[in-house]
């Protein structure tokens, strides 16, 4: 296989890379499904081999714990290539015709799923090898070609996703590309025409790529984020509610787009889960957080700085502390921020919670109201009615109930957003479909014409299309 792994970097590469793919898929080779799968294996494989590199990776990116690098980047993508293999032949198999309407005399109907084409992918930093390394599994199980840009800021796991791309396909099939956020709408989306573009990051980022997918009339995913509710009532044990929560809200230092953004929990109950939530924090990562091993660190500076900015005037139930130099913010409860301070209006994207009381459901909306659309929703409830009025009334891409994050992790659900939380869906069959051109085909026989169907029309061939068509 391709042993070079020097990813394209500059706009004269790229045009190259481009060039190349597309003659690579006019080749056909990427319609036989035999040579997905044994694309897709080489793929497994070659992360595999490459598993302790990646793993050391993210943790000199961001200080990722080896326990969630593995069960998040690593151990999830063995799932999704293992349940890909598994059911593409399925997915992909020949279509059953069935008949047209009786209108449609002596005609049968088919859809069938091909590939698109070029397809582009970019990647972000928060996961940067299982969210960009997840729509190329299905991108290439539909049979396509694909450029994946890398996050510049996670430069590691970057080197160590270039090595695998280059280990795992011919350059024609997939390449891997290096170049600043910046540039990604005039040396990419521009300059060449994709025949699908898939985009995981923030929605003003989000904004303006789909705003220049338009010019090319390009489809697009795109997989953003919002202000993610977690409700609690007063039905659950709350020990494990605490734990659950907690848990989702640090994973990966709080840098997870479907992390519960802010808490809204029933008042009669508020005071006792707070301090459920302060009992695990602290005997999680300990009196000094920053040296835990079981926490992520701040991407960044820029992103730091933004985080402890969100705190200014907070009054703040527990936590609160940061070590600059660590990147490090522990985790921290917030006691009821005005729903038009900053906290409260952008996605945290960090190891804070702010906390909101509540005693009617018509409350819980009106407060989500204020950031429509979230990508997810998680609900803590023993009620029953309550799961299905809320889950039937709030807009949201996905969710738990009775637990945070989870969801993801089962390939045979569509993951993805709504509104301005995101635009199509993926993993598994879903992921199929979003990177496969479903082509429709109708069949007709030779046999003799209704004759009432073409010219010269009369009245009696108005009234026998009236009594096929009402």
């Amino acid at each position: 296989m391709h042993t070079e792994i020097q990813p394209a970097t500059d706009e004269h590469s790229i045009s190259s890379k481009y060039l190349q793919q597309q003659a690579f898929f006019d080749t056909g080779k990427t319609r036989d499904i035999s040579f997905r799968l044994k694309a897709l294996k080489r793929l497994k494989v070659s992360i595999k081999r490459r598993e302790e590199e990646l793993l050391d990776a993210l943790y000199s990116d961001f200080r990722k714990p080896r326990f969630e690098s593995y069960a998040s980047e690593v151990g999830f993508m063995y799932q999704e290539i293992k349940h890909t293999l598994n059911y593409l032949p399925r997915w992909a198999e020949p279509p059953k015709n069935h008949l047209a309407p009786l209108a449609l005399f002596l005609s049968r109907s088919e859809v069938s799923y091909h590939p698109k084409g070029l397809t582009l992918i970019l990647g972000p930093w928060n996961y940067p090898f299982q969210l960009l390394m997840a729509p190329l599994v299905a991108s290439i199980a539909a049979g396509n070609c694909a450029l994946v840009k890398t996050s510049s800021q996670t430069p590691a796991t970057a080197a160590v996703t270039a090595k695998i791309i280059a280990e795992s396909f011919e350059p024609g099939h997939v390449t891997s590309i290096q170049l600043p956020g910046r540039d990604v709408i005039p040396k990419l989306i521009d300059a060449h025409q994709f025949q699908h573009l898939f985009f995981t990051g923030s929605v003003p980022v989000g904004k303006r790529i789909m705003e220049a997918a338009a010019r090319q009339l390009c489809p697009v995913t795109l997989e953003l984020g919002g202000k993610s509710p977690c409700i609690v009532d007063d039905t659950v044990p709350l020990p494990i509610a605490a734990k659950r929560i907690a848990w989702g809200k640090t994973f990966n230092g709080g840098q997870t787009c479907v992390a519960p953004d802010y808490l809204l929990v029933h008042k009669n109950v508020k005071d006792e889960l707070v301090q459920h939530l302060a009992d695990y924090f602290k005997n999680t990562f300990g009196e000094s957080p920053q040296k835990s091993p079981y926490i992520a660190h701040i991407i960044n500076k820029k992103r730091f700085l933004a985080l402890t900015k969100l705190l200014e005037g907070q009054n703040i139930l527990y936590g609160g502390r940061s070590w600059p130099e660590e990147l490090f913010i522990e985790p921290t409860l917030i006691d009821e921020p005005r729903l038009d301070s900053p906290i409260m209006q952008e996605e945290i994207f960090g190891p804070i919670l702010p906390l909101i009381s509540w005693e009617t459901p018509d409350e819980l909306k009106q407060i989500i109201k204020q950031n429509p659309f979230p990508l997810a929703l998680y609900l803590f409830s023993k009620n029953r009615t309550l799961q299905k009025e809320l889950t039937r009334d709030i807009p949201f891409g996905g969710g738990c109930i009775n637990n945070t994050l989870v969801h993801l992790a089962d390939p045979d659900i569509p993951f993805g957003g709504f509104q301005t939380s995101g635009l199509g869906a993926y993993h598994g069959k879903d992921g199929f479909e979003t990177f496969s051109h479903k082509k429709s085909i109708l069949k007709t026989s030779f046999r003799p014409d209704l004759p009432f169907v073409f010219p010269p029309y009369g009245k009696w061939k108005e009234k026998i299309a009236r009594f096929f068509l009402s």
